[in-house]
């Protein structure tokens, strides 16, 4: 069993949890998600199946769309919900108008420095296991895109509460985008919930649910709700290989492909019948091309 699961995570359970909850179901040991989302957080959850796992590496850099809400007036030591209170302020001067004027500055690249509760490693310890035993240390910015931010709510208060609409490049932290629009506002914030609404392809409304993955496991149909490697790359650009170039693919050999690309392009390599073979390089060889393997999925003697 072999392919990509759209999960809708629902709030609670780890990343981790729920692919060992896969494991369970689909009685599979080679199980594994393409990024973390946190316990509180819900919504999509990319996990691997089989062989589908080695192209794990190829999916984890994907764009993110999330919705979130973002409470003003107040911090916490986590930057959402379940922290503790670090500070309080009156937000009841906010308006809408100040939002909009504050999460411009937002958009495009933007430096965060990662929250002690994430999983950004520190002198082999990860930082949410720092943050368990009350250490904190210094955390280096790290450069971030913001491609699409907008307000999609606003409701008053002495804290009002902000809905929000990111996209954004994979690494960004959305708790951290909140704290930092509220320190922006001079009132400071923290988020109170996160949606996975989107990653690269996978979209929320596509998604399925463990219940459902579990039914679907007893009637013998679980390998229908998932996405093939070669659709999970699609936005990769591809070459074909005919019978020969197979049998050289599987044995991870070097072959003359047609058709043109960049110079060290990440491609699929697909049989004339379009079955993914293969992850290579493309490299240029004056007006010819030849790829070379990086992930072979062929076996050799098929």
């Amino acid at each position: 069993m072999h392919g990509i699961l759209n999960i809708n995570k629902p709030a609670g359970p780890t990343s981790h949890d729920i692919v060992a909850k896969v494991r369970r179901i689909l009685k599979e040991k080679r199980v594994g998600h393409t990024g973390t989302l946190d316990p509180m957080a819900v919504g999509v959850l990319v996990v691997c199946v089989g062989k589908a796992t080695r192209i794990v590496e190829y999916l984890v850099g994907q764009e993110k769309e999330y919705s979130a809400e973002l409470v003003l007036g107040r911090t916490t030591t986590t930057q959402d919900a379940e922290g503790t209170e670090t500070s309080s302020a009156n937000a009841s001067h906010i308006t809408p108008e100040m939002v909009e004027e504050a999460i411009s500055k937002f958009r495009g690249q933007i430096m965060q420095v990662p929250p002690m509760v994430s999983a950004v490693k520190h002198e082999g310890k990860r930082l949410y296991e720092l943050a368990r035993k009350d250490i904190e240390v210094e955390r280096k910015p790290r450069q971030v895109t913001i491609y699409e931010l907008e307000m999609t709510g606003f409701i008053l208060g002495d804290r009002p509460v902000v809905g929000l609409r990111v996209v954004c490049s994979s690494g960004t932290y959305i708790r951290t985008l909140c704290a930092d629009i509220g320190e922006a506002l001079g009132v400071g914030g923290y988020m109170k919930s996160l949606v996975r609404n989107r990653v690269g392809t996978f979209r929320l409304e596509d998604s399925i649910s463990l219940d459902e993955l579990q039914q679907a496991a007893e009637e013998g149909r679980a390998e229908q709700l998932m996405v093939s490697m070669d659709e999970a790359l699609a936005s990769m650009p591809s070459v074909d290989v005919d019978s020969f170039g197979e049998k050289m693919i599987a044995r991870g050999v070097t072959v003359a492909v047609a058709g043109s690309g960049n110079e060290n392009e990440l491609v699929r390599v697909r049989s004339e019948s379009g079955e993914l073979l293969a992850v290579g390089r493309l490299h240029l060889r004056g007006a010819a091309s030849v790829v070379k393997p990086e992930k072979v999925f062929a076996e050799a003697g098929q």
